[in-house]
């Protein structure tokens, strides 16, 4: 209580008036009036003095008085250096993205993001769930989804480009003996473990069996790395891991976009605006091997 009116008493002993301190403040005349009454019934004492040259200071407000400013310059002295922080690129950014992209194509970005900006820390939260930025769970967010519905800022770039692949071994045993719709392949799952999903119609191979299942994204590109089966992902994988091909006769398709979210309040702030900005830059660099194979 006494820190909401502590403004006003300021305000009302440079102004010397109610109206004045109104016109400080923002605020109307009784509002002052108010706030003064509400701190004078919490200290239990009469702070002014209503004159005809307007308010004056009782002992009691003389005495208040340097204490209340020595209060106010600590606040404007803190506001000071936070803003000065934010001002600056220093600090922690929290970012969080998904598995699929964080290991082997954002990992890269945020070494050299850290190499430009040593005096910025970044906190990394690897999951598949939408960190609430409204709640500040993180500052920014990189996603793989159709759309956004969040009440965010977000910037869309581009959808990435998806094609089933599997290692050299795998398909030289299996695609030789294998049927056009896919018969007597086989897909890693994603998830629960389940033969038939809903989502196996929708592929370039209907008819092939599901086998495992892993809701870990670099497990299931291990595991076809390894020759359990096919996966369909990001085009990128198979120019950084050498087992893994494309499967013959299957072509790209574009899939979701990438999206990088942050709260608008935050992109004022110095660190996180150069971790947005970066990102932004090196995602759009990014373009050509996310989509490879694909005509814009």
């Amino acid at each position: 209580m006494d820190w909401t009116a502590i403004p006003y008493f300021l305000a009302a002993v440079r102004a010397g008036t109610l109206r004045g301190a109104a016109q400080a403040t923002g605020a109307t005349h009784a509002t002052v009036k108010r706030h003064i009454e509400v701190l004078e019934n919490s200290y239990g004492v009469q702070l002014f003095r209503r004159t005809r040259r307007g308010m004056e200071l009782t002992s009691a407000g003389r005495d208040l008085l340097p204490v209340v400013e020595e209060a106010e310059m600590k606040v404007m002295e803190a506001r000071k250096r936070v803003q000065g922080l934010d001002k600056e690129e220093t600090g922690v950014v929290r970012f969080s993205t998904t598995g699929t992209l964080v290991y082997e194509i954002i990992s890269p970005i945020l070494a050299r993001f850290s190499k430009s900006f040593p005096e910025i820390d970044l906190e990394i939260h690897v999951s598949d769930r939408f960190e609430d930025i409204n709640r500040l769970q993180t500052d920014v967010s990189l996603r793989f989804a159709h759309d956004v519905q969040d009440d965010v800022t977000a910037r869309k770039f581009y959808p990435m480009a998806l094609i089933p692949m599997a290692s050299r071994e795998y398909l030289e045993k299996a695609l030789p003996i294998s049927g056009p719709q896919g018969e007597g392949l086989n897909w890693i799952g994603w998830d629960k473990a389940e033969r038939n999903p809903e989502w196996l119609q929708s592929t370039a191979f209907p008819a092939a069996e599901v086998r495992h299942a892993t809701t870990d994204p670099v497990l299931q590109l291990g595991l076809a790395r390894q020759g359990l089966g096919m996966i369909n992902s990001s085009v990128y994988f198979a120019t950084i891991y050498p087992e893994l091909i494309p499967v013959p006769g299957a072509a790209p398709v574009l899939d979701r976009n990438l999206w990088l979210l942050f709260h608008s309040e935050l992109r004022r702030t110095v660190r996180v605006r150069r971790f947005i900005d970066f990102m932004s830059k090196e995602l759009i660099a990014l373009k050509p091997l996310l989509q490879a194979g694909m005509i814009d």
